[in-house]
């Protein structure tokens, strides 16, 4: 399976988002993401969120077979913060024709704990995709090698 990264970029002169391929990563042979762990194991693969200094959120656009469209590092934060929009996920999984999405971000402390703002995320963009009807599959929060679920 390869998995290609994306960047939206403002390209044209009527300043309409368009999709920008970064890079492609070879990823195993299957394709299909059912599962917390091979979603976790493919923002590993991805994004090395367990290694980053700073809070990543990024996003898995899968489409109706639950197959990876686009993978996309949506915000960079600092150390304990990362800002983070539904309009700024949902922007991407639109541009990509996603069916679903699973966000996963990184504790640089290596604490898989999950705090009341991560909850509070996870509602608003779980809100926001059942209004899109591009629900929100998952919430992964990436520590020291290891996952869990804030959904």
């Amino acid at each position: 399976m390869r998995i290609n990264t994306f960047q939206v970029k403002l390209l044209n002169d009527d300043r309409v988002p368009e999709l920008v391929k970064e890079r492609g990563i070879n990823y195993g042979d299957s394709t299909v993401v059912d599962s917390p762990t091979k979603a976790a194991e493919l923002f590993e693969r991805v994004f090395d969120l367990s290694n980053q200094a700073q809070e990543l959120l990024c996003l898995l656009a899968l489409d109706g077979g639950r197959k990876v469209s686009g993978a996309f590092e949506v915000s960079r934060g600092t150390l304990t913060s990362s800002l983070v929009h539904p309009r700024e996920i949902f922007q991407r999984a639109i541009l990509t024709g996603a069916a679903s999405i699973i966000i996963a971000h990184n504790h640089p402390s290596g604490s898989l704990l999950i705090s009341d703002q991560d909850r509070m995320v996870t509602n608003r963009i779980k809100d926001a995709g059942e209004l899109l009807g591009i629900p929100l599959d998952d919430h992964i929060i990436c520590a020291g090698g290891q996952f869990t679920s804030a959904q």
